[in-house]
């Protein structure tokens, strides 16, 4: 009973979308208005700039830590990634926003990084050499969840049902970019750049 009302409370908390009331504040358009018409961190970053979007994910990921030791404080352990699944599905369809948010990735890694601290720090590594590598910052968050995904199957290696939640969590983000991967097959396919696309943004927020 206690990780049902977690998680409905914590897809409550994931659908208050940081960056849609940030724009409010500061008296601009809704983010998803322009760009990629996603509400995530790269969009705050073409938009408002490099210090409001570090806020937005600062916010994000301290939303996600906070859940995280909850979770780890109320349930058992077996139990604990399913919150973390509902608050990406909180963040990718925020019911106080019309249903249309971010993608899920600064809250899996907040979340996430509580879970398995040193598997955090290897995927933001892992992050920054993917991209360096392919230029796309999409593939990199592929990488780094991955990374994220296999620490936190490790830490719960003796719990199925845990690493089934983690597993879930994994292919709802991936499925979240589906955009992504069809405009970046368009792209090879035609030999031309997106247009107001994430490819080469991160709205993961």
């Amino acid at each position: 009973m206690n990780v049902i009302i977690l998680s409905v409370a914590t897809y409550f908390a994931g659908s208050v979308n940081f960056a849609i009331i940030l724009f409010k504040l500061l008296g601009k358009q809704d983010p998803r208005t322009s760009f990629s018409g996603n509400a995530g961190t790269a969009n705050v970053y073409r938009q408002a700039g490099p210090a409001w979007a570090a806020l937005v994910l600062l916010l994000d990921a301290g939303r996600a830590v906070s859940i995280a030791l909850l979770a780890l404080h109320f349930l058992p352990l077996w139990q604990v990634p399913w919150p973390g699944l509902a608050l990406v599905i909180g963040n990718r369809y925020p019911c106080f926003h019309r249903f249309r948010g971010g993608k899920g990735v600064a809250s899996y890694l907040g979340f996430s990084a509580v879970i398995a601290p040193l598997g955090a720090a290897v995927s933001a590594f892992a992050w920054v050499l993917a991209y360096l590598l392919k230029r796309v910052t999409f593939i990199a968050s592929f990488v780094m969840i991955l990374v994220l995904a296999a620490f936190t199957i490790v830490e719960f290696k003796h719990e199925p049902v845990a690493i089934a939640g983690t597993v879930l969590t994994l292919l709802f983000i991936v499925y979240n970019h589906k955009k992504n991967m069809a405009e970046l097959k368009h792209m090879k396919k035609t030999g031309t750049k997106g247009i107001d696309s994430d490819i080469n943004g991160n709205d993961d927020g």
